[in-house]
């Protein structure tokens, strides 16, 4: 699979700070834009809340002159980190009112909030989300063909 250089690094970032526990989506350092902009916290002055779509006067700014931070306009990293968030299953943007995951740094949390950050880093360099199974499942069934459909009935106990 064919893939950009800004991708490679922000996938590595991400695969690193979820192995070595330091993602933590309450912390703009440690989030998943923190970890992919080298836990730099100066793209929370791209927006006005944490988790937000729409940039502030800053925001524009940079967006408007075209500039990036490894690789990404403000714009794309606030979609990546208001993807990550919702996927932690935070209402947004954050609010100490908002709904918010009972343990925002439990690796089930954080891995579901992965997986929705990730399509949308896929969807910005048109590459197949990497975190889709069901093609390699479909690829295992065509090959073994003559694996039979069967329906399974449970007991009540």
């Amino acid at each position: 699979m064919k893939t950009t250089k800004r991708f490679e690094n922000a996938i590595n970032k991400l695969y690193i700070a979820f192995n070595e526990n330091t993602l933590n989506p309450e912390c703009c350092k440690q989030c998943a834009v923190g970890n992919i902009l080298d836990q730099k916290d100066a793209w929370k002055h791209l927006s006005d809340d944490h988790g937000s779509l729409k940039l502030n006067y800053l925001g524009l700014v940079h967006q408007n002159l075209g500039r990036t931070f490894n690789g990404y306009s403000p714009l794309e990293l606030l979609k990546i980190e208001a993807a990550f968030l919702k996927g932690c299953g935070y209402q947004l943007p954050l609010h100490h009112n908002h709904k918010k995951p009972e343990i925002p740094t439990h690796q089930d949390t954080l891995f579901n909030g992965l997986n929705e950050a990730i399509k949308v880093l896929c969807s910005f360099d048109n590459i197949e989300n990497i975190m889709d199974y069901s093609n390699t499942f479909k690829a295992s069934i065509t090959k073994n063909s003559y694996l039979k459909r069967t329906n399974f009935e449970f007991e009540k106990v």
